[in-house]
C-alpha cells in the first residue's frame, strides 16, 4: 500500500549525467574484430578512433551470464596474432561498469562486442579473453538530490529532524506536471543528510537526500521534460526535432501508463498509418509506430523486445490490422547497418516489418 510522505515545490538535483567510472585497460585477447571495431582497426591511426560506449556480453556454451558496458572506449593499440592474422590483441582504455551478471565467469568463456548498449547494437567482434575484466571496483559516490519547498509528512518528518541517524530505504519520486498529473517517477534514497526552513516559508523544509538515485535524466533532455510538462503531446511528430537520446527520452516518458487514461480493451482490424518521414534511428521507428497505432504521447514498446510483448495484446491494440508505412524508405536506408540479430543479418527495418507479419499485421511498405 502506498504512502505518501511529503510534497516539495521542486527538485534540484533530477537532471544529472552519470558520473563516469574511472579509466581502465583492457586487452582483448584473440578478437575477430567485426563492424566499427574492424572498420578501426583498418585505419593508420587507430589509436585516435574512439568506439564510443561498447557493450560487452560474456557467453557460456549456449546464452550470455554476464553483461558489461565499456564506455568511452578507445583503441589503444593492437597486434595480429601470430598463429592466426585474422584475429587480433586489442589494447582497449574505457570506463568499466558491470550493468548485470546472473552467474560467474564461465570456465571457458566467449565474448560478444556490440558497438552500442541499446537491444539493435550492432556487432563488433568477438574475443577468446578479456583482460582485466573481472576485478573488484568501487561504487561512485552517490549525488545527492534536494527537495525544495517540501511539506514533509510522517514518517519523513522524523527523518528531517534527526537527519545524520536516519535511513529508511528507498521510495519514488513523482513528478507532476502541470495539470497535477505523474509525469514521470524516480526511485530515490530516504537517507536524509539535512534539512533546512526553506526560502518559501510557511513552515516549508528544503531536504537534502544522500543519493538521488542512478538512471536520473540527463540534463540534455530537460528540454523534452518542459515540453511534456505542459501537459500529454496532442500533435503527432512532436519527438521528430529531437537527437536519438531526446527521442529515447521521450520514449522513457511514454511508459508512464498511469500518466494516460486507463486503456480500453485491444482493438484489432481496420487501418493504421505510419508517417515515416522523420524514422532516422530505431528511438524514432517506436515513436513512429506507437503514434501510428495509439496516437500522440502512446507507448508500445521502446525497444524489440518490448515492442514483440506489445504486439501480443494489452496495449490497446492487438493484430489483425493493416499498416501503411509512408515514406518507409527512409527506415529502410537509415536503419540498413542496425542488426537486431547477427545469425540471420536482417536489418531492424527488416526484423521489425518481419515480426509485424509474422504476428497477423499486413503491411503495406509506400
Amino acid at each position: 500500500m502506498e504512502q505518501l510522505w511529503g510534497r516539495c515545490a521542486g527538485v534540484e538535483g533530477l537532471f544529472v549525467d552519470p558520473v563516469p567510472p574511472p579509466r581502465e585497460v583492457l586487452t582483448l585477447r584473440g578478437c575477430r574484430p567485426d563492424g566499427l571495431l574492424s572498420e578501426a582497426l583498418a585505419e593508420p591511426d587507430v589509436w585516435l578512433r574512439s568506439l564510443g560506449d561498447v557493450c560487452l556480453e560474456v557467453w557460456d556454451d549456449q546464452t550470455p551470464v554476464q553483461w558489461w558496458t565499456l564506455t568511452d572506449a578507445v583503441v589503444v593499440a593492437h597486434q595480429p596474432q601470430p598463429d592466426d592474422p585474422a584475429r587480433y590483441d586489442v589494447v582497449l582504455g574505457a570506463g568499466v561498469r558491470n550493468e548485470e551478471s546472473f552467474f560467474e565467469l564461465p570456465a571457458a568463456p566467449r565474448f560478444e562486442l556490440f558497438a552500442g548498449t541499446t537491444a539493435a547494437a550492432a556487432s563488433a567482434g568477438r574475443c577468446s579473453a578479456v583482460d582485466g575484466l573481472s576485478k573488484a571496483r568501487v561504487d561512485p559516490a552517490p549525488v545527492p538530490m534536494e527537495l525544495i519547498g517540501c511539506e514533509p509528512a510522517e514518517p519523513l518528518l522524523v527523518g528531517t529532524q534527526r537527519p545524520r541517524r536516519w535511513t529508511r530505504g528507498w521510495a519514488n519520486l513523482l513528478v507532476l506536471d502541470r495539470h497535477g498529473a505523474v509525469m514521470a517517477s524516480h526511485a530515490v534514497s530516504l537517507a536524509v543528510t539535512g534539512a533546512r526552513p526553506s526560502v518559501l516559508g510557511d513552515g516549508l523544509e528544503d531536504i537534502v537526500l544522500t543519493d538521488g538515485g542512478a538512471d536520473r535524466p540527463s540534463p540534455a533532455v530537460r528540454p523534452i521534460w518542459e515540453e511534456w510538462y505542459q501537459g500529454p503531446p496532442a500533435e503527432p511528430n512532436m519527438w521528430a526535432p529531437y537527437d536519438s537520446q531526446g527521442r529515447s527520452a521521450w520514449l522513457d516518458l511514454t511508459t508512464r501508463a498511469w500518466r494516460l487514461p486507463a486503456p480500453q480493451p485491444d482493438r484489432s482490424g481496420g487501418s493504421h498509418h505510419l508517417d515515416g518521414r522523420f524514422v532516422t534511428d530505431v528511438p524514432g521507428l517506436h515513436c513512429a509506430i506507437a503514434e501510428a497505432l495509439l496516437g500522440p504521447g502512446r507507448y508500445f514498446g521502446r525497444e524489440w523486445n518490448a515492442f514483440k510483448d506489445c504486439l501480443g495484446g494489452g496495449f490497446g491494440v492487438a493484430p489483425p490490422f493493416t499498416l501503411t508505412w509512408h515514406d518507409s524508405e527512409v527506415a529502410r536506408r537509415a536503419l540498413a547497418n542496425v542488426v537486431e540479430d547477427p545469425e540471420d543479418g536482417l536489418s531492424y527495418f527488416e526484423e521489425i516489418v518481419r515480426l509485424f507479419e509474422r504476428c497477423g499485421v499486413t503491411v503495406v511498405l509506400q
